[in-house]
C-alpha cells in the first residue's frame, strides 16, 4: 500500500510539474539600443502590451532598451545564435550583415517626404527587401519609423563647407561614410551607446540623429548647434530569430503578427510628433542654437549630397535606387 501510494503521489506530481511546465510563456528577449521615451522604445511597449494581451499569457516580452543587454555591434550576431529573439535595428546595420540593399534607407535625400518612404517600406520594395534577411537566419516583420535627421557639432552648420575637418560621429555604413567624406568630413563610426561621450570629450565634432534620438540621451548638453537640415531618414526594421519564429504555433505568430501591425502603426503615428517635442525641449534647454535651412541653403546641401546616389549604385543597385526615384517622381518629387 505504501508503494502505491507513493506511485500515486509521484504521479500526481508529475502531472502538476507537467501542466505547469506546458503553461509556462513563450519568453521573447526585444533588445533594442535606444531610449524607452523614443519612437522606438514606445512601440516596444506597445508591441510588449498588445503580445502579452492577445495570447492570453502564452508569450511574455522582455525589453532591454539602451543597450542594457548589446550595443550595436553585438545585438545581430546574438540575434543569429538565438541568444536575443527579437531587435528593431537601425536599417543601417544590414549593410554590414552583407545585405546591402538596406543602405538605400542612408542616401541622403532619398526620401524627400514620409509619402514616397512609406510606399516602399509598405510595398513590395520592402517586402522584398525584409526577404532578402531569411538567408541569414533572421525573419523581418515591419519596418518602424524614427525620422528625419538634424546634423549637430559645435559649430554652425549652415554649408557644405562648414563641415570640412569635422569628426562627424555615423554608423557603420559605406553610404553615411560617402555623405560625410561628401560634406568635407572626417567620418568616424561609434556605437550609439558611446556618441554622449565622444562629443562630451571632443573624440568626435559633431553627429546626425533625428531630434528624439539626440534629446533623449542628452546629445544637446553637449552640442552648441544643430541644423535642421532633414538630408536623410532614420527606421528600423522589427526583426525575429528565424528558427525561433518559425517553431512557434501558428495562432501564437498570428497574434504576434497582429500586434506587430499594431505597434508599427503607432510607431509611424506619433514620430513625427515625438521629434518636434524634441526640437521644442531642444530649443528650450538653451543649450544649443537651432537653425532652419532656407530653401537656397537646403539647394547648396542638396547639390553636394545627390552625387553619393550615383556613386553608390554599383553597391546598393542601380535598378532599386531608380525605382525609389520614380515613386518620387510620380508623387510630385523632385
Amino acid at each position: 500500500m505504501k508503494l502505491t501510494a507513493l506511485l500515486c503521489s509521484m504521479l500526481v506530481a508529475s502531472v502538476v510539474s507537467g501542466a505547469a511546465f506546458a503553461q509556462a510563456p513563450i519568453v521573447i528577449k526585444f533588445s533594442h539600443v535606444v531610449a524607452s521615451d523614443t519612437p522606438k522604445g514606445k512601440a516596444a511597449e506597445r508591441f510588449k502590451e498588445l503580445a502579452e494581451k492577445n495570447t492570453k499569457g502564452r508569450v511574455k516580452v522582455e525589453l532591454y532598451p539602451n543597450s542594457t543587454l548589446y550595443k550595436d555591434k553585438e545585438e545581430l550576431e546574438a540575434l543569429q545564435l538565438g541568444a536575443v529573439q527579437m531587435l528593431a535595428p537601425s536599417l543601417a546595420k544590414f549593410g554590414p550583415l552583407g545585405v546591402k540593399e538596406f543602405e538605400v534607407f542612408d542616401l541622403p535625400y532619398i526620401f524627400p517626404f514620409k509619402d514616397t518612404l512609406h510606399q516602399v517600406t509598405e510595398g513590395p520594395i520592402g517586402k522584398g527587401l525584409l526577404q532578402k534577411l531569411e538567408s541569414k537566419g533572421i525573419t523581418g516583420l515591419a519596418f518602424w519609423d524614427n525620422g528625419f535627421k538634424v546634423m549637430s557639432a559645435n559649430k554652425p552648420l549652415r554649408a557644405p563647407a562648414d563641415f570640412k575637418g569635422l569628426k562627424m560621429r555615423i554608423q557603420s555604413s559605406k553610404v553615411l561614410d560617402a555623405q560625410m567624406r561628401a560634406l568635407g568630413a572626417n567620418p568616424q563610426v561609434l556605437a550609439f551607446s558611446e556618441v554622449y561621450q565622444a562629443l562630451q570629450t571632443g573624440v568626435v565634432d559633431g553627429t546626425e540623429n533625428p531630434p528624439s534620438n539626440m534629446y533623449t540621451q542628452k546629445m544637446h548638453e553637449v552640442q552648441k548647434h544643430v541644423t535642421v537640415s532633414n538630408h536623410g531618414y532614420l527606421g528600423y526594421a522589427v526583426i525575429v530569430n528565424k528558427k525561433f519564429w518559425d517553431s512557434l504555433p501558428a495562432d501564437i505568430r498570428t497574434e504576434l503578427d497582429s500586434a506587430m501591425k499594431n505597434a508599427t502603426t503607432y510607431a509611424n503615428a506619433i514620430a513625427d510628433q515625438e521629434n518636434g517635442r524634441a526640437l521644442d525641449a531642444i530649443r528650450k534647454a538653451g543649450k544649443t542654437t537651432i537653425y532652419e535651412l532656407t530653401p537656397a541653403e537646403k539647394n547648396e546641401w542638396r547639390k553636394a549630397l545627390l552625387p553619393v546616389q550615383t556613386d553608390m549604385e554599383g553597391r546598393i543597385g542601380k535598378d532599386l535606387i531608380a525605382s525609389i526615384r520614380k515613386l518620387s517622381a510620380s508623387s510630385g518629387e523632385k
